[in-house]
């Protein structure tokens, strides 16, 4: 009942010893989340959080399976981190950090595209399976086991979604926040191509933001594929042309990126597209009833 990440996986923190790799460690673990260790070039062989710190990623795999790293390193070194974990054949791979420079992700999702490893991220809040395990720096306490898939651009729109949908007695399956940056390893259609996959998912909830194709790319596939009803919303819908909004990939650069633009591209896809974020939980409970 999970998508990527579940109560078995075993995960790794580069940039563990950090501020903000201490505390959402601690989160995380408070949750649930099996750490078994963690990466901090350097600080080798010493034990933190009760787990023990190994210099390199490839140093953690010669005492442990692991399924899952995610990084809190600063921007300058995100990237590096980023291919170290794809060096070493992580199957999925969160990045939290923000401001990573472009030509870094480009040369990122170029080797990304050539391995087997998934990248949630970057400038993400990660991803969580409510009642198992918690990959990242989303508030667990609003999320609640169910049937109901969500994946979002926008962390605080994430959270947004999860309590409406929780509030109206809808648990989710697994929430995925694929970052607001303009280059990111998830797309939209990746995300919701998982969740139509899942036998445990009933129905997905879509939010998307100005700026790029990759909401329409996702209504598309879900025009050509979808088996399971969407509630979709696009953050936005007042933006100036030209203006970023909050993300670095929130920018209007043509017609086709405006949030009205995309929410008629996701309706003629047959997206039950809300205005509002407050609406988004009564409209799939009303849908799945």
């Amino acid at each position: 009942m999970s998508v990527l990440v579940n109560k078995n996986s075993k995960v790794i923190v580069q940039g563990f010893t950090g501020a903000e790799g201490t505390f959402h460690s601690q989160e995380m673990m408070s949750y649930g989340t099996n750490i078994v260790a963690g990466v901090t070039p350097g600080k080798g062989g010493l034990m933190h959080l009760d787990k023990p710190v190994f210099n390199s990623v490839s140093e953690v795999l010669k005492q442990f399976d692991v399924d899952v790293s995610i990084i809190f390193v600063p921007p300058r070194f995100a990237g590096s981190a980023i291919l170290e974990a794809i060096d070493a054949n992580i199957k999925v791979i969160v990045c939290i950090t923000e401001g990573i420079p472009i030509k870094d992700m480009i040369h990122v999702k170029h080797m990304l595209n050539n391995s087997q490893s998934i990248l949630i991220g970057p400038n993400c809040p990660g991803i969580i399976t409510p009642g198992e395990i918690k990959v990242g720096i989303m508030p667990g306490f609003i999320h609640k086991k169910g049937h109901i898939g969500v994946v979002s651009r926008s962390g605080t729109l994430t959270y947004e979604a999860v309590d409406q949908l929780t509030k109206v007695g809808l648990g989710q399956s697994t929430c995925i926040g694929i970052g607001g940056d303009p280059v990111i390893g998830t797309t939209t259609a990746d995300a919701v191509r998982w969740f139509m996959e899942d036998e445990h998912t009933q129905g997905i909830v879509l939010i998307g933001e100005i700026g790029g194709q990759m909401e329409n790319d996702a209504a598309h596939w879900i025009k050509q594929h979808g088996t399971k009803p969407v509630v979709g919303f696009i953050a936005g819908q007042t933006a100036p042309k030209g203006r970023k909004m909050g993300h670095a990939g929130a920018i209007v650069g043509g017609e086709s990126d405006t949030a009205l633009a995309k929410m008629q591209v996701m309706k003629d896809c047959g997206i039950n597209v809300v205005e509002s974020p407050a609406d988004i939980g009564w409209t799939m409970k009303k849908i799945l009833n």
